[in-house]
């Protein structure tokens, strides 16, 4: 049996969650500093980078993979689109709308992907390769742990 003290030893002290917003800031501040040289903000660089991808996407699909609310999505969105670097369109009905990356656009990406990479490797070389791969791996094995059950947000009318 173990003993109270050792419990205390291993139990994890102070509040997680602070913990974890400490090193979120810091390390969006890290990126946010470097990625604004391009004229970006990450969150544009990640929107950008996920439509690139995925190619012309619904804004209902593009919000639930981003784990984002279509309002919040709406108003990123725009921001992209007012910039010419987005377009919407018509989608597959007269109901839907389509959202995909234009040519100035993917230009833009890709000059902010130069800074992204540099924020990368300097973070790698501030923590260490080992450390962020453990972080990585920590993130990963943790997420699914903290994923809403299939049902729950369904109305229970």
């Amino acid at each position: 049996m173990t003993s109270p003290s050792a419990l205390s030893e291993l139990s994890p002290q102070g509040c997680t969650h602070a913990k974890l917003r400490q090193l979120t800031r810091r390390v969006g501040q890290h990126f946010d500093a470097e990625v604004a040289q391009s004229g970006l903000k990450t969150t544009q660089y990640s929107l950008l980078t996920t439509i690139e991808a995925r190619g012309p996407v619904r804004p209902v699909d593009l919000a639930a993979s981003l784990h984002m609310t279509a309002s919040t999505l709406s108003r990123n969105l725009h921001v992209l689109v007012d910039a010419g670097w987005l377009r919407i369109g018509d989608g597959p009905d007269a109901r839907s709308r389509l959202v995909s990356i234009t040519e100035a656009g993917s230009a833009q990406r890709r000059a902010a992907r130069v800074h992204w990479r540099r924020a990368q490797q300097s973070l790698v070389a501030l923590l260490g390769a080992d450390r962020v791969a453990a972080l990585h791996a920590l993130v990963e094995e943790s997420l699914p742990l903290l994923a809403p059950a299939p049902d729950e947000g369904l109305d229970a009318h």
